[in-house]
């Protein structure tokens, strides 16, 4: 099934989604609409153009792949599928997210991974092939975030990396030492056991990309983590 958003509202649009009895849905000339996917269950939906803010929000078992750049909030508190996007996304990509995985083939703007969080089997992960802005990880609770550095000769996160992080990790390719990160987090360089942590994500990211993995594992990963002595550990139950 093939939906022209050409000068579609948004609520339109998103209704006409989610009345289409095919599974496989492709939306074309995508200008700006939001929430496009917005608690869709059970379907694969493949855009063209730029979705506007909220994309895949509450999304559940749904395949989501985007031919062009994201605005803000992509994948706010997702459930379970997959988001794939051939560009960039804007700030607090994945916010609140609770499961699923977001792959990001460019950049990531501010707050990326802000309040992810996990629940036993639900386990949210975030891959981003260039850099991210401030604040990555920012009350990070659980889940995986993933920043890969490529054309990056520097730290790719910006500053305030992990902020009120008290869960969860962060997986960061750098041929730098980690930079500028929250007092509250600590960092190893990885080795065999936490790149088993999280290869099968970059071989996705490769698939889904044409990267070539020995590019992506031509550097040093570090693992970021909240420290033992994390202030913000004893205001939460439970920590993932």
């Amino acid at each position: 099934m093939i939906i022209d958003a050409t000068n579609k509202y948004y609520t339109q649009l998103n209704h006409e989604i989610k009345e289409v009895q095919d599974q496989k849905i492709t939306v074309k000339n995508v200008l700006g609409q939001r929430y496009i996917g917005t608690g869709v269950f059970n379907k694969n939906l493949e855009i063209h153009g730029t979705p506007g803010n909220a994309l895949g929000a509450y999304l559940k078992d749904t395949e989501m792949t985007v031919f062009g750049n994201v605005q803000d909030a992509v994948g706010d508190t997702m459930d379970s599928g997959e988001i794939i996007i051939h560009g960039n996304a804007g700030d607090t990509l994945g916010y609140a997210m609770r499961g699923g995985v977001v792959y990001v083939k460019g950049y990531g703007g501010y707050r990326v991974g802000i309040h992810m969080k996990a629940y036993m089997e639900r386990q949210p992960v975030l891959v981003i092939g260039k850099t991210t802005g401030s604040f990555l990880g920012e009350y990070q609770a659980g889940g995986k975030i993933i920043v890969l550095g490529l054309e990056s000769d520097d730290f790719p996160t910006g500053r305030y990396c992990g902020t009120g992080m008290h869960g969860g990790a962060m997986y960061i390719r750098s041929k730098e030492t980690p930079q500028y990160i929250a007092p509250q987090v600590v960092y190893k360089k990885c080795e065999k056991l936490e790149m088993d942590e999280i290869m099968p994500y970059l071989q996705k990211y490769s698939a889904f990309f044409d990267t070539n993995m020995d590019e992506i594992l031509s550097v040093p990963f570090y693992k970021l983590t909240p420290s033992a002595n994390n202030p913000y550990n004893s205001i939460y139950v439970e920590n993932n």
